[in-house]
């Protein structure tokens, strides 16, 4: 799967979804999956403005319900984010159990875990940056629920792979996985990665009933572990050209919007914060592809630094930003970005959330 960069081909692979047919086959390997979400993650596109262009073609919510509650679990784990914090780093609701180590299976790193489908998709994650939501969860009970490793290092490990990476949803659909976000964990058999991935292998270590799955010892290719690389590699810091009697737009790894505030004579800089990326680490291909989404940005300059850094040396007094978990220690004007909805908070569940976005249409 090959995710283009300029902003008319973005906007035209927005123009092909197909709302109906993603509700029906979205979770097969070769469903009808939208190819948005390194947009999404980025700030390219906002769910509101997908929202918005599918039903301006004419569908009614009622139509194309499973692919809108799609879009808002975006929105969703980001408000529980903005809502908890640095919370969601750790097991949020209850205590992952059981857990032998905190690092991963070897066999899922190096894609050779003998389920012969899902190592073929490590394969291609690894080139493309790109993982099937099915193929995700897959891996997360395998390497959580059949392995027995906590869930952060593998969790960091698949974000760190994703062009899509989105920490919110990415850590909090691995806890959905192992429970400590949810009532009970997920487990996939060999039937149902069959199923979905049209496959026809038999006779592994998921080829058992559920039952058998659940009181299963940690399969013997699942027992050796290790902690995944996760090298950045951030561009070289050169000095910008910036003009001080100009505003300034800040944008990062989750805001590149081309049309933020685009009439604004300002200055423009990608800011990438080495902080940020010890933090939440991403791969050379993922730093790549926003440094070609930014070229979309016209006069964008790059600076490598912390935000302090850029305020102080170059003496900058209206900044604008959008608004975000990680940008907390930005200062001057924020701006909300396009949610789908105007519910916020935190809903300890998605459908009570969803819930109070239908009044949406009803009281609309």
């Amino acid at each position: 799967m090959l995710f283009p960069t300029e902003y008319n081909q973005i906007i035209h692979r927005l123009d092909q979804v197909d709302p109906i047919a993603y509700g029906r086959s979205r979770n097969f390997l070769d469903g009808a999956v939208t190819h948005l979400s390194p947009y999404l993650s980025r700030g390219v596109i906002s769910t509101k403005q997908v929202m918005e262009h599918v039903l301006g073609k004419g569908y009614e919510p009622s139509q194309i319900t499973k692919f809108l509650q799609e879009l808002a679990w975006r929105d969703y784990w980001q408000q529980i984010w903005i809502t908890k914090g640095d919370a969601i780093n750790k097991d949020l609701k209850q205590v992952q159990s059981p857990v032998q180590n905190h690092k991963m299976p070897k066999a899922i790193i190096e894609g050779n875990t003998g389920i012969e489908v899902v190592d073929r998709q490590v394969e291609e994650f690894y080139a493309t940056g790109y993982l099937h939501n099915h193929v995700r969860m897959y891996l997360a009970a395998m390497a959580c629920n059949m392995g027995q490793s906590h869930w952060k290092i593998p969790a960091k490990w698949m974000y760190y792979h994703l062009l899509d990476g989105d920490w919110a949803s990415n850590a909090l659909s691995w806890q959905w996985v192992v429970g400590s976000n949810s009532h009970k964990k997920y487990l996939a058999n060999q039937e149902n990665i069959n199923r979905y991935c049209h496959s026809t292998q038999r006779g592994t270590f998921l080829d058992r009933s559920y039952e058998e799955l659940a009181e299963m010892d940690i399969p013997e290719r699942l027992i050796p572990t290790a902690l995944p690389d996760l090298t950045v590699s951030l561009p070289d810091a050169k000095d910008l050209d910036l003009d001080p009697k100009k505003p300034t737009l800040i944008y990062n790894f989750y805001n590149l919007d081309p049309l933020w505030r685009k009439e604004m004579d300002a200055n423009r800089i990608l800011l990438l914060e080495p902080s940020h990326f010890d933090q939440y680490p991403v791969a050379p291909k993922t730093i790549d592809f926003i440094l070609k989404l930014a070229e979309n940005i016209e006069g964008l300059q790059v600076m490598v630094g912390e935000f302090l850094e850029l305020e102080t040396k170059y003496s900058l007094e209206k900044i604008f930003y959008k608004e975000h978990p990680l940008n907390r220690h930005y200062t001057g004007t924020e701006d909300i970005r396009d949610w789908m909805f105007s519910v916020k908070g935190y809903y300890p569940s998605f459908f009570a959330f969803w819930k109070k976005c239908q009044k949406h249409w009803r009281d609309g």
